[in-house]
């Protein structure tokens, strides 16, 4: 990231900050303590594509955010490893099913098999988070959560293979 610096006699300062991908974001901070900020898709245009006011509150506000004053992210390797051993899959319901016609509390999909159903597609509709009483029908997607085993067996059960 590029970033320069240049006083705006009258007005107060100007910081621009150039990025890898050739956008550019511009701060204009009054004396007066108003900010502007300016965001150029393009950083050869010289039209902003997106501007905003902010006042000294706001601007504080911002800069804590993008410092990660309420969240940290991940640790890139311990997202690694997360994802190596959590899988999100969709999984058929075929017809020769034991889930068939029983609600999610009923076929204790989860003791079965360690998967836990977090959303189910039936047609054009999508059901996200489902409530236990939700029925399973042929054709369904179970959209699940688990270890790669956890998983496997969910699609196993939902094939109607023993």
């Amino acid at each position: 990231m590029k970033i320069s610096v240049s006083q705006l006699p009258g007005i107060g300062q100007k910081i621009s900050l150039k990025t890898a991908e050739d956008s550019m974001l511009v701060i204009v901070v009054h004396h007066t303590g108003k900010r502007e900020l300016y965001f150029f898709n393009d950083a050869d245009n010289d039209e902003a594509d997106f501007a905003m006011d902010l006042t000294p509150d706001e601007t504080r506000e911002l800069g804590a955010q993008l410092l990660g004053a309420t969240y940290q992210p991940v640790d890139a390797d311990k997202l690694k490893i997360f994802r190596k051993q959590v899988v999100v899959d969709y999984v058929e319901v075929k017809e020769g099913s034991p889930l068939i016609n029983l609600t999610i509390e009923e076929s204790d999909i989860r003791n079965k098999t360690g998967a836990t159903i977090i959303g189910i597609v039936q047609g054009d509709e999508t059901i996200a988070i489902p409530e236990i009483h939700t029925k399973i029908a042929p054709g369904d997607v179970l959209i699940s959560i688990g270890k790669q085993d956890q998983i496997d067996a969910l699609h196993v059960l939902s094939k109607g293979e023993r």
